[in-house]
């Protein structure tokens, strides 16, 4: 495959196809790289189909360059799904936030203020209002304050990486799945040039984007790279029911719930996942059971019509966050041809990020939406 001016396309490993992977490699074929993704896992079936996966911006004011940037995830979400088409992934049903707790209260009112003074739609109502206009089942008291932002979503993540994947192997470009990066070789000038695999192949590139998730430390090592990452697991939990008695993603007290389905329901909760027991890496399922217990109780104190659900999956995933809890996202200037692509909030950055990141591999170009989430802001 040749692009437009004679040279031959630059060849890409997308090492780790979640959603940030899938959207990188999915903006690089399109644009005529020859792409190779490469997952030790099954596509969008690690950190990506255990995420909450609620695309947003309310809930990201803690500087507003990382606010921008979420802001501008959600209007990319809105274009890929007109390029790709929306169903079975992309549910823009906008999202509900309210508290029992006063302090909390007092805290969501003025991150709304201030949302709205950057220009974030927020509509304020009350339970009783949202019970007789939006969600008939929840159990709320008429008089609490919620928070409605109608711009945001939830997303099936695991079908957008499904779309995305198919899409770039249909362009011409190769997967890899199953199999781990257990080398990446560089040339005599420090660049990279191959990347060996747990199956015994060995990959001639020009590129690596290193979108491994919560394997992002480890991808970078192999390159002498020291990637700071936090380990914050999470639990998540799917529930079945008869059928799904809400129509979008919530903040409810104590649980955090969306649909997944027709069928079918997500659970998590951050009070939750402060239980998860961070000293015992070993995953045996047990404690996802304990922990799911929990959730799927909280979910029915706010919905009584889950009363008869029943707790399908749940496990616990670990988070990919770089240890100052913003993207790394672009060029390692010390290791010509490597690129990082890993971050939180994965589900509503990947299509913006995707988009950026391959403009700069591919252009030399770099986004100023970028610059506070540049790599080398962890190098010695």
């Amino acid at each position: 495959m040749r692009n437009g001016s004679g040279k031959r396309p630059r060849r890409v490993a997308v090492v780790g196809v979640g959603i940030l992977g899938a959207c990188v490699g999915w903006n690089l074929a399109r644009r005529g790289a020859e792409v190779v993704l490469v997952d030790a896992g099954r596509p969008g079936e690690g950190v990506t189909n255990w995420s909450f996966s609620w695309a947003n911006a309310s809930n990201k004011t803690v500087s507003r360059p990382y606010f921008d940037l979420n802001v501008a995830g959600l209007a990319a979400h809105r274009e890929l799904a007109g390029i790709i088409g929306p169903d079975s992934w992309w549910y823009p049903s906008g999202h509900l936030r309210w508290t029992d707790d006063p302090v909390a209260e007092a805290k969501f009112l003025n991150t709304a203020e201030l949302l709205g003074s950057w220009g974030y739609r927020v509509e304020m109502s009350t339970g009783a209002e949202v019970r007789r206009r939006l969600e008939p089942a929840l159990a709320l008291p008429d008089e609490v304050p919620v928070m409605l932002y109608p711009d945001e979503a939830w997303v099936h993540g695991r079908r957008l990486v499904d779309r995305l994947v198919g899409q770039v192997v249909a362009a011409g470009g190769e997967l890899q799945s199953g199999t781990e990066v257990r080398d990446i070789g560089a040339g005599t000038d420090g660049s990279v040039r191959t990347v060996a695999l747990s199956d015994g192949s060995r990959l001639d590139v020009d590129i690596v984007v290193n979108a491994a998730g919560p394997r992002a430390s480890h991808v970078a090592g192999l390159l002498a790279r020291d990637l700071p990452m936090r380990r914050e697991p999470g639990v998540v939990t799917r529930i079945d029911c008869a059928h799904v008695p809400i129509g979008r993603a919530m903040h409810a007290p104590h649980i955090e719930m969306r649909p997944d389905g027709d069928a079918s329901m997500v659970l998590h909760s951050r009070e939750i996942d402060a239980l998860i027991d961070t000293t015992d890496t070993t995953d045996t399922g047990e404690e996802a059971a304990e922990l799911a217990q929990l959730l799927h109780e909280s979910a029915r104190q706010v919905v009584p019509e889950l009363a008869d659900s029943r707790i399908a999956q749940a496990r616990v995933a670990h988070r990919p966050i770089p240890a100052d809890g913003f993207p790394s996202v672009g060029a390692v200037p010390s290791v010509p041809g490597y690129y990082e692509a890993v971050s939180h909030s994965g589900i509503t950055l990947g299509p913006v990020i995707g988009r950026l990141l391959a403009a700069e591999i591919l252009d030399g170009e770099r986004d100023e939406s970028l610059a506070d989430f540049r790599p080398e802001r962890f190098s010695p």
